[in-house]
C-alpha cells in the first residue's frame, strides 16, 4: 500500500503528529522534554515561513498545530525537527544504529479556521490531562497551554497569535471532555489525514487538495448480497 496523500499548502492550518517506533518512551525525564523544545525553537528559526499555534509533548509522541505561509514549509520543518531530534537523542543515549526512533514520517490533516481550530487546539492542550499525566491541563509543563499561562515573555514568543481568539474561559473549556462526535471525527482525521471541519468544508477541501481518498474507509468495499436474479 502506498503512502497516504498529504497536503502542505500555504495559508492552511494543520494538526501534525508523530509517534515513536513501537510507541516506546522517547521522553524519559524533564531534560528530554526541554531538549526537544529547544530543537522545536531551532526548527522554527530555520523555517520562518511557518506559524506555531499549539503543541503538546507526550511520553511517546507529540502534537503540533501550525500553519505554513509557504508551500512545502511544513514538510521541511517536520523533516528537520524529527531528524535532528533523532540524531541528538541517539547521541545522548548512545543508541545510534539500534533502530528508528520514530515509527515513520509525521501525520497531518487540514483544519477549518473556525471553531474547529479551537476544538483541535483544545484536544492538543488537554492531551496530557486526558492521559492523567497532570491534575490540570495548564500544569503540564511540556505544552503550549503552560507556556501561554505561566511562561515568560521569551517562552511565549515560541507561539504565534491565533487566527481566532481563545475563549475567555479557555482553561475551563479545555478541562471539559470533548463530545463523542468530536472525538470520533478527530480520530478519523488523525488516522486518515482527512480534513477536519464542517461537512461542506471537508468535502470541498478534500477535492481541492486531492485528499478525497482520506474520506473513504480502507480496504475493499463490502460485497452486497445478491437476490435470486443475481443482481
Amino acid at each position: 500500500m502506498g503512502r497516504p496523500k498529504r497536503s502542505d499548502q500555504a495559508g492552511v492550518i494543520y494538526h501534525a503528529l508523530n509517534r515513536s517506533n513501537r510507541r516506546a518512551t522517547i521522553f524519559h525525564k524533564d531534560e528530554d522534554y526541554a531538549a526537544f523544545e529547544r530543537i522545536l525553537a531551532e526548527a522554527l528559526e530555520r523555517c520562518p515561513d511557518l506559524e506555531l499555534f499549539a503543541y503538546c509533548l507526550m511520553p511517546n509522541h507529540w502534537h503540533l498545530v501550525l500553519r505554513p505561509t509557504k508551500d512545502g514549509e511544513m514538510s521541511r520543518f517536520a523533516q528537520w525537527l524529527t531528524l535532528t531530534h533523532t540524531q541528538r537523542y541517539n547521541a545522548h543515549f548512545g543508541t545510534t544504529g539500534e533502530g528508528h526512533l520514530y515509527q515513520g514520517r509525521y501525520k497531518s490533516f487540514p483544519i477549518q479556521d473556525d471553531d474547529h481550530f479551537l476544538t483541535v487546539c483544545r484536544y492538543v492542550e488537554r492531551n496530557a490531562y486526558t492521559a492523567q499525566l497532570c491534575k490540570s491541563p495548564d500544569t503540564w509543563k511540556y505544552g503550549s497551554l503552560y507556556r501561554w499561562q505561566h511562561g515568560s515573555s521569551k517562552e511565549k514568543s515560541l507561539l504565534d497569535a491565533w487566527p481566532i481568539p481563545r475563549r475567555s474561559n479557555w482553561l475551563r473549556w479545555v478541562i471539559e471532555p470533548l463530545s463523542a462526535k468530536e472525538q470520533e471525527q478527530l480520530r478519523w482525521s488523525i488516522r486518515r489525514g482527512a480534513p477536519f471541519g464542517t461537512e461542506t468544508w471537508v468535502e470541498s477541501t478534500a477535492r481541492m487538495m486531492d485528499l478525497e481518498s482520506t474520506l473513504r474507509p480502507r480496504g475493499r468495499p463490502r460485497q452486497q448480497p445478491t437476490d435470486q436474479n443475481g443482481t
